[in-house]
């Protein structure tokens, strides 16, 4: 069996990213085996901007016994943290810096490149890698480390050996608008000092919607990627086990109590600041009508970006509603009791317990310019539970307007939607046919956005070398 390796961009110790990842090994791959770990190296140590994971991550139980996460610190100091986030931001404004600043640039970039080169290289030989995973490694989070990583392959795949490097991004440089302090987070466009995929014939490129694929074209690379969308998650089965059980009891939920997820990161383009807004005027709904007043489950960290958890925490306060929102601080790859002797449910889970209360996904992006997908409808639809919808450029690409969902107005008018929303969550407690249709044409819908066999595809080439 082809041996792989993962490189994740995202510096966190769990995410979307690798959930997509799970979903896509243990269906084309074969269940990981605790035997034969995946090595994999997360980002740790090249993203400062995550403080409470720099530079060697977090605790490792988080980890499924399938994943073997590398804590390696190639580059140690006082200054590259620094470094780091001075050489992101100067790559970002490149088109403002002169002949001379661009090569003290370059120089900068070698000098954190050096180290970075040997350890992948070593890290390659050391686990026989045949092909790595490359996940938002085009991104200029760490061209310093990208660049590293294009050198390390070139040595490692240089003369004919089989394998190589697959880039597979999720977000590009046009598509991914991010700001921070007003400042564009990477270039709106590849430039000099962004290694692009392509440069080696090793190298494969994915990318996961049409959109990109349109955008990266343009790109001044000879490779061309293909599109393979997320792989979702299984549907997953009814109703709820002990863990479930034990689950709700720890978190605090009441008896009949619906549980509403927010499966995004707590980072600021992420919107989860609308999500509680929203779901206070959930709760007030409910209130008035006499159902059980939801509670509300995010997924991210509050760690990833502190100034933007203020803001969701000052948002949640203002509303009254703090006591009813669990932050689960990521949500692992595979459910687990952890050190602690609490249950941390996976993606998988934590939608099936969604289902059994009778809940439902919130979604609700603050910048329609950064979701790529956006898989919170998605997800929902796996669960066959309903969702609130804010809006994104690539709804219309991904779901379409026949979408069944509550969609949050441009007006702002958030109780419209929160009453949407518990009229769709009581229809499917209703077993109503027009709810069951519309289910039933979203999954439609997800099955023709997001088919298995272009991974499928791409897994057997990858696999015959």
């Amino acid at each position: 069996m082809v041996k792989i390796a993962l490189v994740c961009g995202d510096g966190l110790p769990v995410s979307g990213l690798l959930t997509v990842f799970r979903n896509v090994v243990t269906r084309f791959h074969g269940e990981p085996s605790p035997d034969d770990p995946i090595p994999a190296d997360l980002g740790y140590s090249w993203r400062p901007d995550k403080p409470a994971f720099f530079p060697d991550g977090t605790e490792p139980d988080r980890y499924p016994s399938w994943l073997d996460v590398s804590r390696a610190l190639p580059c140690t100091g006082p200054d590259v943290a620094d470094d780091l986030l001075d050489i992101r931001r100067l790559v970002a404004r490149a088109d403002e810096l002169g002949p001379g600043d661009k090569a003290r640039l370059h120089r900068r970039i070698e000098t954190l490149a050096a180290p970075y080169e040997t350890y992948f290289s070593e890290w390659l030989d050391e686990h026989g890698a045949d092909w790595v995973v490359a996940v938002n490694m085009t991104l200029s989070d760490a061209v310093p480390v990208t660049l590293a990583l294009h050198r390390a392959a070139a040595r490692r795949w240089d003369g004919g050996r089989p394998g190589g490097v697959l880039f597979w991004d999720h977000d590009l440089f046009g598509s991914c608008a991010v700001h921070e302090d007003g400042e564009r987070l990477y270039p709106p466009a590849p430039n000099e000092f962004t290694p692009l995929p392509g440069g080696h014939r090793a190298h494969r490129w994915a990318v996961v919607s049409e959109a990109l694929h349109a955008e990266a074209c343009g790109y001044p690379t000879p490779l061309e990627p293909v599109t393979v969308p997320n792989v979702l998650p299984e549907t997953p089965p009814e109703g709820m086990e002990d863990r479930h059980e034990e689950f709700l009891h720890q978190i605090g939920a009441a008896p009949g109590q619906p549980l509403l997820l927010v499966p995004v990161r707590v980072f600021r383009v992420k919107g989860v600041e609308i999500s509680v807004r929203l779901f206070s005027r959930m709760r007030e709904v409910s209130r008035e009508r006499g159902l059980p007043e939801p509670l509300l489950l995010v997924f991210g960290d509050l760690g990833e970006d502190p100034d933007y958890t203020k803001e969701v925490l000052d948002a949640a306060l203002d509303e009254g509603v703090l006591d009813q929102v669990r932050f689960l601080n990521g949500v692992p790859l595979q459910s687990h009791r952890g050190a602690d002797g609490l249950w941390h449910l996976d993606e998988i889970d934590l939608l099936r317990v969604g289902a059994a209360t009778g809940g439902g996904v919130l979604f609700a992006p603050n910048r329609p310019d950064v979701e790529t997908v956006g898989l919170g409808p998605a997800l929902a639809t796996v669960a066959g539970i309903p969702s609130a919808v804010g809006d994104f450029n690539a709804f219309g690409d991904i779901y379409g307007d026949t979408f069944l969902c509550a969609r949050l107005p441009e007006n702002g008018d958030l109780r419209a939607t929160a009453t949407e929303m518990l009229d769709l969550m009581r229809a499917r407690a209703d077993g109503d046919p027009w709810f069951t249709e519309g289910m039933r044409r979203n999954r439609r819908r997800i099955d023709s956005h997001f088919p298995a066999e272009p991974w499928r595809s791409l897994w057997a080439e990858l696999a015959g070398g």
